[in-house]
C-alpha cells in the first residue's frame, strides 16, 4: 500500500486526481489485506507516463488507459478514468472514452462494493452505497442490474462468486436480473466460466449460493440439470441428487480437485435410476458419471492434470475400501497416496451428505489414513519405484526384453504388497525365476 500511496501522491503533485479503486477498497473496508492495489486517475495515459519520469513504466494497455509503474519493484496499475461504449458481444465494450470525472469511471463498474474510491486527501468516495452494502453483506449491481448483466454476462457468475467467497447475499433486484439475463452466458468463453466456477465452489458460502441458484449452476454445468429435484427413493439418500451433490461439496475440504469431483460424482444417477420394491438403485452410475464428468471438463477446457485427478476420484468414489494393509497398498499403487488422501476426503463428504446413519463410515476412513501413515513411515513397498528389483535385474537372469518384464515386475510387486514375499532383491530374483518356471 505504501508504494500505491506514493503513486497517488505523485499524480496529485502533478495536478491530477488519483484514487485507490475497486476490490482493494472493498477489502480494506472488510479488514482484509488486499493482494494488489489498483489506481484510477484523471491523468491521460501519456500524462501518467510523464508524471512518472525516472520510474520504469510499462505500457500495459494504452488503448484501455492502463499504465503499470514499477515502484521498488512492485507493479502498480494506473488506469485513466473512463466510460465504456456499446457492449455488442455482451462481454467487452467496443470502445472506451477517457474522462476527467471520477463519477464516469465508478458508474460503469459491476457491483456497489467494487465501485468505491479512496485517497488520503479525499477519504472514501462512495456514490452507490457500497460501504452500506458491505455492512449488510449484499451484492448489488451498480445502477440498473439488467443493464450491467447485458453489458457483460460474466458478471452473472462474478455475482455468485463474490457471494460465495465473501459469504454475502445477492440483493433481490440483482438476483432477478441474473435469472432474466442468464441465456447471455453463452457469450462467455469456457475458460472464463471455468475460472469463475472454480472460485465459486472454493468459497466458504458455496453450498448456500449453489442451493439458492441451481439455474445458474446448471446453465454452466448442464450435466447437473437432471439432478435437480431427482428423488433417489433410497433410505440412505434423504436428499434429491442435486441437493446431495451440493451438500457433499460443502462438506469437502478446500481442495479444488476434491470439490470438482464432488460436483460431478453423481451426475450419472438420473440416467441409471431403477426402482425395485419402492427403493431406488443406480447400477452403473459411476461409469455414467465418469462419462458425463469427462464431457463437462472437456467443455470447460479443464487442464489435463486436474481432469485426470477429478476423474480418478469419481471412478473410485463408490467402491468400499477395506481397512487392511493389503487393500490400502493396492489402492495406493493404483492411484497414488496423494490421490488416496483426496479420495478419502471425497468419500467422507459423500457420506456426510447422505443420511445420518452413513456418517458412521467416517471412522473407517480414519483407520485407512492410519494404515497409510504406517505404510509410508515404514517405507513399505507399494509401487514399482520402491521394488528392490528392476528390469535390468530380470534381463540379467535371462528374461527377454519386452512385455514379459513388465508383467513379471507387476507380479512381484503384488506378492510384496500382499505380504507373500519380502521386498528383498535376492528373494525377488529367486521368486521371479520360480514364476517363470511356472
Amino acid at each position: 500500500m505504501k508504494n500505491g500511496e506514493l503513486a497517488i501522491e505523485i499524480l496529485e503533485n502533478n495536478g491530477y486526481e488519483a484514487y485507490f479503486v475497486g476490490g482493494c477498497v472493498r477489502d480494506m473496508l472488510m479488514g482484509i489485506v488486499p493482494h494488489d492495489f489498483d489506481i484510477t486517475t484523471s491523468a491521460l495515459p501519456e500524462e501518467t507516463v510523464a508524471a512518472f519520469d525516472g520510474f520504469r513504466v510499462i505500457l500495459t494497455g494504452l488503448k484501455h488507459g492502463t499504465v503499470t509503474v514499477l515502484i521498488e519493484n512492485e507493479p502498480i496499475e494506473i488506469t485513466t478514468f473512463r466510460s465504456d461504449g456499446e457492449y455488442s458481444d455482451h462481454r467487452r465494450p467496443e470502445s472506451v472514452s477517457f474522462s476527467r470525472k471520477l463519477e464516469d469511471d465508478l458508474s460503469r463498474r459491476d457491483f456497489t462494493v467494487n465501485a468505491m474510491a479512496y485517497s488520503k486527501r479525499t477519504g472514501l468516495i462512495d456514490l452507490y452505497g457500497g460501504k452500506e452494502d458491505i455492512n449488510k453483506r449484499l451484492i448489488r449491481a451498480v445502477g440498473e442490474p439488467e443493464k450491467r448483466f447485458t453489458e457483460d454476462a460474466l458478471r452473472i457468475l462474478r455475482a455468485l462468486r463474490f457471494a460465495s467467497e465473501k459469504e454475502f447475499f445477492i440483493e433481490p433486484e440483482t438476483a432477478k436480473a441474473i435469472l432474466k439475463c442468464l441465456p447471455l452466458i453463452e457469450f462467455v468463453s469456457a475458460e472464463r466460466i471455468f475460472s469463475e466456477l472454480k472460485r465459486l465452489i472454493m468459497g466458504k458460502g458455496a453450498e448456500r449460493v449453489m442451493m439458492d441458484y441451481p439455474e445458474v449452476i446448471c446453465r454452466v454445468v448442464p450435466a447437473l440439470a437432471d439432478c435437480v429435484g431427482f428423488d433417489q427413493h433410497n433410505p440412505h439418500h434423504i436428499y434429491d441428487v442435486y441437493r446431495h451433490t451440493v451438500r457433499a461439496l460443502g462438506a469437502c475440504p478446500f481442495d479444488i480437485d476434491v470439490r470438482l469431483a464432488a460436483l460431478l460424482h453423481d451426475v450419472g444417477k438420473p440416467s441409471t435410476f431403477t426402482l425395485s420394491d419402492g427403493v431406488g438403485h443406480f447400477y452403473g452410475h459411476t461409469d455414467a458419471s465418469l462419462s458425463l464428468a469427462k464431457e463437462t471438463l472437456d467443455l470447460l477446457k479443464c487442464d489435463n492434470r486436474t481432469a485426470d485427478t477429478v476423474l480418478t476420484l469419481i471412478k473410485y468414489h463408490d467402491p468400499v475400501i477395506e481397512p487392511t494393509e493389503k487393500a490400502v497398498k493396492r489402492l495406493m499403487n493404483k492411484i497414488g497416496s496423494e490421490n488416496l488422501d483426496k479420495l478419502l476426503s471425497l468419500k467422507a463428504a459423500d457420506n456426510l451428505a447422505q443420511s445420518p446413519d452413513c456418517a458412521a463410515r467416517l471412522v473407517t476412513y480414519d483407520g485407512i489414513r492410519r494404515i497409510m501413515g504406517e505404510i509410508e513411515s515404514k517405507k513399505e513397498c507399494f509401487s514399482l519405484k520402491s521394488l528392490e528389483v528392476n528390469g535390468d535385474d530380470l534381463i540379467a537372469i535371462g528374461v527377454p526384453k519386452g512385455k514379459e518384464i513388465g508383467a513379471l515386475l507387476e507380479r512381484l510387486l503384488g506378492a510384496v504388497m500382499d505380504g507373500e514375499a519380502p521386498n528383498d532383491r535376492q528373494h525377488l530374483i529367486a521368486l521371479a525365476m520360480k514364476f517363470r518356471k511356472g
